[in-house]
């Protein structure tokens, strides 16, 4: 249930960052020429919260997924990367400082390796419940 939780908070927190970036932060986001980049956030920023919310689902429907630490390893990597790849776009695109332009590559190396070890595990619980 846990990632059932932090995904349902995290979809709320990137509808609102979307609604506020269409809508708040219009005129300061065109004029920065930086719509494309908060749109590009919050569309990984959702993707990956969907993506947590059916892992969750999995893991409460499954008792081999609910205890499988590949499977929970790729639930954290999903948060780490809405936090670095998404967080860091969020601050550029208002204003943030420069150095954060290296912290988004992090974001989406940790998106990248999430789903590296959701196959992981994913192949691992099939040969559990074949063997």
């Amino acid at each position: 249930m846990p990632f059932i939780i932090s995904a349902a908070i995290i979809m709320f927190v990137g509808v609102g960052l979307g609604a506020f970036g269409a809508h708040g932060l219009r005129e300061l986001l065109e004029s920065a020429g930086h719509t494309r980049d908060w749109e590009t956030a919050v569309f990984y920023h959702l993707i990956h919260a969907v993506a947590l919310f059916a892992l969750g689902i999995w893991q409460a429907n499954d008792p081999s997924a609910r205890g499988s630490g590949l499977l929970r390893a790729a639930g954290i990597l999903w948060c780490a990367g809405i936090l670095l790849f998404s967080g860091s776009l969020y601050l550029l695109s208002i204003g943030g400082p420069n150095w954060l332009g290296p912290v988004t590559p992090l974001g989406g190396l940790g998106f990248l390796t999430g789903w590296g070890v959701l196959a992981l595990g994913a192949r691992k619980l099939g040969n559990v419940a074949r063997g």
